[in-house]
């Protein structure tokens, strides 16, 4: 006769490790659903245009404050040159949201297509 106790099943559960495993395999699974895919490309856009602008608006600041420099701290013979030099350091920090403008119109016309497909998909 056979012993009762030869197949018994046990099983553990823990809620905090199947937890722990759905999101490790999220992470490992190339679905990704069509609003977090519309959610990334316009979140690429205006991070992208962002990251310009920030970069052409600290050009900006920076040449502004050699002009600045020149001024103040080395006087005499660099007084006016300083002074050109900030003006157009302001010229090109002016410049930062208009470049950003110009970006984000741009990017938004690449990805368009896909935006739309997807907005397409989603209303149905």
């Amino acid at each position: 006769m056979e012993n009762q106790n030869d197949k018994k099943f046990s099983y553990t559960y823990s809620a905090t490790e199947q937890e722990e495993l759905h999101r490790i395999r999220k992470k490992y699974v190339a679905t990704e659903d069509k609003l977090e895919q519309l959610r990334r490309l316009d979140a690429g856009v205006t991070e992208k245009a962002t990251g310009i602008a920030i970069l052409v608006g600290l050009l900006g600041a920076l040449i502004m404050g050699v002009g600045l420099c020149c001024t103040t701290v080395w006087k005499g013979l660099w007084f006016v040159p300083g002074i050109i030099i900030g003006l157009i350091g302001m010229a090109v920090l002016a410049l930062a949201f208009p470049v950003y403008q110009k970006v984000l119109k741009k990017e938004r016309k690449k990805i368009a297509p896909e935006v739309i497909r997807l907005t397409d998909e989603l209303m149905k």
